[in-house]
């Protein structure tokens, strides 16, 4: 049997309430081992190592959490006798973390974050399955090279493009136009697609990682929004990202804005609050072409790029083609 390790940071999965509800629960208070217990067979699967290396909800998630749980993912791929890793994750901010850690986890060998959107003390919680597949997941050999990965309700997805798409249901998640990397079947594995870009033993960010990351925010563009938004925000990032309307737009006012931002240094990306499409470059927007094109990025993870890339250069040309490969 492989050896996985499951790294559990707490979330839905770990939470607690009125027994047999759904709603209305405290998360990050149950310790992963008495998680592992409740799942007949999981041991069968592989050999388990279980690590609370963090026990919160995930909207508590910042950098320094990011930073402590990429180190310990790759401090631990360096022994031979581990063959794969299971992160436990609260589902409200899961899709940035995976996202940092398909960028930042220096290893082929399969890392595969999960959680719950029932916790532990529902009536048919669904915490115990997502982890018994995602156990299943990383202990197959069908899961080698394909970067960090989620699985959810018996689906693949890539950390690069998962989003959380309801705050009720327990297949909360999806990929949108790109699909799926494969489905579970219990304990199969199907996989049948992989991304393009960049990840994990390949991306120029795995290969060291900074002490803290740069200060990166973002701006929610709507209509009649203040441009004072962006001023303030520029006075304690080095980084801004706008989730504009449509393919990233916004208002002449705040054109005017970023131009004089961005001659003071200030670095920014534009994405999109539509949730399918794509962010191209574009000559009414950014005549000038000061601002970095989030692609298909959502913001949070538009967000999560620009401050690695910022731990790197502050070249906009470069930053522009680290968006492009990653």
């Amino acid at each position: 049997m492989k050896n996985i390790v499951i790294i559990a940071t707490g979330g839905t999965i770990a939470g607690s309430g009125k027994i047999g509800k759904a709603t209305n629960y405290q998360a990050g208070k149950i310790d992963i081992k008495e998680i592992i217990d409740s799942i007949p067979m999981i041991n069968e699967i592989a050999n388990l190592t279980a690590i609370q290396l963090f026990n919160i909800d995930s909207n508590e998630m910042n950098e320094q959490y990011w930073l402590c749980l990429t180190k310990k993912i790759n401090d631990l791929a360096n022994q031979d006798n581990i063959d794969g890793f299971v992160v436990t994750h609260g589902t409200d901010t899961l899709d940035e973390t995976a996202y940092f850690l398909n960028l930042t986890v220096c290893t082929y060998k399969p890392v595969v974050l999960t959680g719950a959107m029932r916790p532990a003390s529902a009536t048919s919680a669904d915490g115990p399955m997502n982890l018994y597949q995602a156990v299943c997941l990383a202990s197959n050999d069908e899961a080698l090279g394909h970067g960090v990965m989620a699985l959810f309700s018996s689906t693949i997805y890539s950390g690069r493009d998962i989003q959380k798409v309801s705050n009720f249901r327990i297949d909360a998640f999806d990929q949108n136009h790109f699909g799926c990397l494969g489905y579970m079947y219990d304990d199969k594995v199907q996989m049948f697609s992989r991304t393009f870009k960049k990840h994990t033993i390949l991306s120029m960010f795995s290969e060291s990682l900074p002490a803290e990351l740069p200060s990166v925010g973002i701006v929610y563009y709507y209509a009649g929004a203040n441009v004072q938004l962006l001023t303030m925000m520029a006075k304690i990032h080095q980084g801004i990202v706008i989730i504009g309307s449509g393919s990233g737009n916004y208002s002449k006012l705040w054109l005017e804005e970023i131009q004089r931002l961005s001659n003071e240094g200030i670095i920014f990306v534009r994405a999109s609050r539509v949730n399918q499409g794509i962010v191209y470059e574009n000559s009414i927007f950014d005549p000038l072409n000061i601002c970095i094109p989030s692609n298909t990025l959502s913001g949070q993870k538009a967000r999560v790029l620009l401050m690695l890339a910022l731990s790197k250069t502050t070249n906009i040309n470069e930053i522009k083609k680290i968006f492009d490969e990653y």
